[in-house]
């Protein structure tokens, strides 16, 4: 790793320490490289003012939400509505590995507002690729957390391609993260909980908690399994996302009664462009706000323990539960 890399973590790690009891983080957006898109790209989501779902952001578009959102840091991975791929699997290597230095770009100018995250893909990048893939994102760019989407590039979560790249994340001492949903049947909790299994000391991630689109009939199911899952594996992190607030709710509630590590493995996020920050910041707010209330609450575990969400806790889960995940992890990254 590059010295001015190491000193690029070591800057985020000093912040987020002396930060971290006040700090709003948002652990789950994409931003894009809008001025290289293609002429396909920009005519698609150009010639329209109708919002296009995840409609591409630049990092400068991404800290002005943030700071009518009043966040002030945010995890950030390419947008993969932006990331096109073919039949040809070093183009899609180059493809992605574009997107994946724009984040490194964005990270290096702004390493107070934006924390890295990389992406890989067994499937259009093949295995040997997505191997390496891993490889420059963690130990030429500095990223912590390697994410892969079985969901969107149609692929099953607990695959022996995904177990190949899954495995050598944790070789590096990366964290994986996955797209973890509902929306369709390439990830299953039943194949996640056999991923977070391969190395129980090692965190992984679910990004969406069970949520990321699914219909309400499936995703009531996935909400419940994922809920359940992360009660039984405490290695599984999960970011609250793109998903149901009623359940975003119940899962706050049962997590803070089950204690720790469980209620230090929740956080909040956008999944900005195809999230608002105002709109979801301002949400996890008020609905935390209304848990501090808890005698009350329509919900009888509340009432029955109406000091449970104090201010501490709520901080919690706005900002300090991610934040030190960052701190483990970079400081593991380091050694």
């Amino acid at each position: 790793m590059k010295p001015e890399v190491k000193n690029r973590i070591l800057e985020q790690l000093n912040f987020l320490k002396e930060n971290k009891n006040s700090l709003i983080i948002d652990a789950d957006t994409h931003i894009s490289d809008v001025d290289n898109l293609t002429i396909q790209l920009k005519t698609k989501y150009q010639r329209s003012d109708n919002y296009y779902h995840g409609k591409p952001i630049s990092a400068e578009d991404l800290m002005q939400e943030m700071k009518m959102a009043c966040v002030d840091i945010s995890l950030v991975w390419q947008n993969p509505a932006v990331t096109v791929y073919g039949n040809n699997q070093q183009k899609n290597f180059d493809t992605l590995l574009a997107a994946n230095r724009y984040i490194f770009d964005s990270v290096t100018k702004y390493p107070q507002q934006l924390i890295p995250g990389g992406w890989t893909d067994p499937k259009n990048l093949g295995v040997d690729l997505a191997i390496k893939m891993a490889e420059i994102c963690v130990n030429e760019f500095g990223f912590l957390f390697i994410k892969m989407n079985p969901a969107q590039n149609e692929y099953p979560i607990d695959s022996n391609s995904v177990v190949s790249v899954f495995n050598k994340i944790v070789e590096l001492r990366a964290i994986p993260a996955f797209h973890f949903g509902g929306d369709t049947s390439f990830t299953r909790a039943e194949g996640f909980e056999k991923l977070a299994l391969l190395h129980p000391e090692h965190p992984v991630v679910g990004i969406h908690m069970g949520g990321g689109g699914a219909s309400y009939m499936d995703g009531e199911i996935h909400y419940r399994k994922a809920r359940e899952l992360g009660l039984k594996l405490g290695n599984i992190k999960f970011i609250q996302s793109a998903k149901r607030d009623t359940h975003i709710e119940s899962d706050f509630i049962t997590y803070e009664l089950a204690g720790e590590p469980f209620s230090k493995n929740i956080f909040c996020a956008s999944d900005a462009p195809y999230g608002r920050q105002t709109w979801n910041f301002g949400g996890f707010r008020w609905m935390l706000n209304s848990l501090a209330d808890g005698q009350n609450h329509t919900d009888r575990r509340l009432n029955e323990n109406p000091y449970l969400f104090s201010e501490e806790v709520i901080q919690n889960y706005l900002g300090r539960n991610f934040a030190e995940l960052v701190i483990n992890g970079y400081e593991k990254l380091l050694k």
